[in-house]
Parts: C-alpha cells; sequence; structure tokens
C-alpha cells in the first residue's frame, strides 16, 4: 500500500508498505482524510524532538470500516465512517493509575513516536475508535484536534462565570476557544492573523484581540473589568506568550499551557505565588473530550468549513508541507485526502 513518510528534515517521499492485519480485538480501515498540524510540521522542520526518522505522519483521522472485530463492543459495522484517538496507554504508569490515560508515561501517538495515518489502510483497537453519525470526513478529521483544546478547557475548570483567553487560533486554539464557550465562558481570541481572528469568533470567541497592533495588556484590563483573564491557555509554544499568560491572568486565576516552548522560558516567579496561580499543563485528549467535540459538531456549532484552509492528495501532501513550512501563516488547516 502507498504511505508518505519523512524520510528526514525537508525530505518526504511516497512510499510502498505491507498492508497491516488487525490483530484480535483491532479493526482494519481504510484510511479517507488526515489532517496535518503544526507537531506534523515541526517534524518535517526536524524539530519535534519526539520523532526518529524515518516516520509516516498523520493523527487526525477520518477512516471507514473495512474489517470490524468480531467482540467489538463499540458496535462497529463494515461501512461505517469513523474517528480514532491516535494515543496510547499502558494502564499502569503513575497517570494511568490516578485516571490521566491521556498523559500516560509510555504513550505512543499515531505520526509522532509510531507510524501514523498518512497510508492507505491502519489497525487500531476497536476501544479507540469512535462511531460519529452524521458527520462528514472533513469533520472526522477535525475531531482530534478539537479535542485537545476542549480538554484544556477542562484542565482550567472553565465555567460561566469565566473570562477565558486563548492565545493562538490555529486547530487546537479554536478547540480551547470552542470548548470554553461550550462552557458558557466569555473568550477572549488573541493572535496576529485577522482571517484566524474572525474564525475564532465564528468558533464562539466573544472578543478578539490582534496583539501584533493592539496594546495586549490595555485591551484585556478593558475587557475584564481592570482584573484580566479569570484563565488563560496558551496555545502557540512561545517564550514570549509563555510569560504573558502569567502576567496577564488574574490573581488567583488559572493558566493552562497546551503549547510546547521551543527554548527555554525565563519567568518572573514572584507573579506565581502573589497571584497563587493555579499552572496547568493539557496533554492529549480522554474519552470525555472526543464524545463531547462530536456531539459539537454533530449539531453544527462549530464552522467547519471555514477552518479548512486546502485539501491535497496523498502524492500532494509532501507539497503541500513545503509550502506551509515556508510560509505558516498560509494555512490554517491542511486536510489530506487519501482514499
Amino acid at each position: 500500500m502507498k504511505a508518505l513518510q519523512v524520510q528526514g528534515p525537508g525530505e518526504v517521499k511516497l512510499v510502498d508498505i505491507p498492508a497491516p492485519v488487525p490483530r484480535p480485538g483491532e479493526a482494519l480501515l481504510r484510511v479517507r482524510m488526515v489532517g496535518m498540524c503544526g507537531s506534523d510540521l515541526n517534524t518535517f522542520r526536524g524539530k519535534n524532538p519526539l520523532v526518529s526518522y524515518p516516520r509516516i505522519l498523520g493523527h487526525e483521522i477520518a477512516a471507514t470500516v473495512e474489517v470490524a472485530p468480531a467482540d467489538s463492543h463499540v458496535g462497529l459495522r463494515v461501512g461505517q465512517n469513523v474517528t480514532v484517538s491516535p494515543y496510547t496507554n499502558c494502564g499502569k504508569c503513575s497517570s494511568c493509575r490516578k485516571g490521566h490515560p491521556n498523559a500516560c508515561q509510555f504513550n505512543q501517538t499515531f505520526g509522532v513516536q509510531r507510524d501514523g495515518a498518512l497510508a492507505e489502510f491502519i489497525t487500531v483497537p476497536a476501544g479507540k475508535i469512535y462511531r460519529a453519525d452524521g458527520l462528514s470526513l472533513e469533520q472526522l478529521a477535525l475531531v482530534e484536534p478539537l479535542t485537545v483544546g476542549f480538554h484544556a478547557a477542562s484542565r482550567g475548570r472553565v465555567c460561566h462565570e469565566d473570562t477565558v483567553a486563548v492565545f493562538g487560533c490555529g486547530g487546537v486554539g479554536l478547540g480551547a476557544i470552542s470548548g470554553a464557550a461550550q462552557r458558557g465562558a466569555s473568550v477572549i481570541a488573541i493572535d496576529v492573523d485577522d482571517a484566524k481572528l474572525s474564525l475564532a469568533q465564528a468558533s464562539g470567541a466573544r472578543f478578539a484581540i490582534h496583539s501584533g497592533r493592539e496594546p495586549l495588556h490595555k485591551r484585556l484590563l478593558e475587557l475584564t473589568n481592570g482584573q484580566g483573564p479569570d484563565v488563560v491557555i496558551e496555545a502557540i509554544g512561545l517564550p514570549v506568550t509563555f510569560r504573558a499568560a502569567v502576567e496577564e491572568v488574574a490573581f488567583a486565576g488559572r493558566v493552562v499551557y497546551i503549547g510546547y516552548a521551543k527554548e527555554p522560558v525565563s519567568y518572573e516567579t514572584r507573579l506565581f505565588v502573589q497571584k497563587e496561580l493555579d499552572i496547568l499543563g493539557s496533554r492529549n485528549a480522554t474519552d470525555e473530550d472526543f464524545r463531547a467535540v462530536i456531539a459539537m459538531l454533530q449539531a453544527g456549532r462549530f464552522p467547519t468549513g471555514r477552518a479548512i484552509s486546502k485539501v491535497v492528495s496523498l502524492p500532494d501532501a509532501g507539497g503541500a508541507l513545503a509550502q506551509w513550512s515556508e510560509d505558516p501563516t498560509r494555512f490554517s488547516k491542511i486536510l489530506v485526502a487519501v482514499g
């Protein structure tokens, strides 16, 4: 079967590999569409420390059941369109034993620590597959990145009384914005791209701040009665936004980090204590997050069409990655039509 393989930084090749054979309890899925995200771009650029080469990308998955396991407890049937949780969990480490399988110490994500879904077929344990009746392939491919943002809103204990500021309006940031809005919060989207800010408002943000031309601190105080946001979610991964999250959040507020900073971050740690902050990491997503995002999409409460900037074929996916690398602001979400 055909698969798209990153063989080294900036080097992508369409290769032939053996088709997988499902083991007991696994389904064979025909991959239909795969979304590409920032971690895929970093892998292409050689900046993802979790990746070794060669690596087949892809963890944002829309697929069709080709062979269903006989003992599936989720009621899978041949021909059914599904999406996939791309993570593994060992069940034995500290995170798993404490009820946080999404943060498993030994997690292997499709397309990162193990080969991913940019191939014609994959095998997946039945328990990692989600039925989502009525969703299009495009919507199914958007589920996973939105769940990551939904999980950040959950980690931040967002509620209807909160004002939540979200740094970054990419796919994960849009998930955080939608997730916070679904919980009834007033959401402030922060980015340096007008198109992304417009999309953020269509996804549930009440306010938008273009931090490249507006005074961020002043605007946040104006929008929060001089208090600062109750919750700040960082979905970019830059030292400047890591620091800004702590500086701008209200006293007794919560800061949630999704992004990885690519270099060490220097803090004024006085603010941690003086504000008595909860500083939280957010990793991957849970079963609850997947079900919440699927329900939101089924209810039509997310602008799917506006969130997708380009759809390419599997042979053209390498070229799309190169274009994205040259101009990261050019695309919001690239989908690869596999089969």
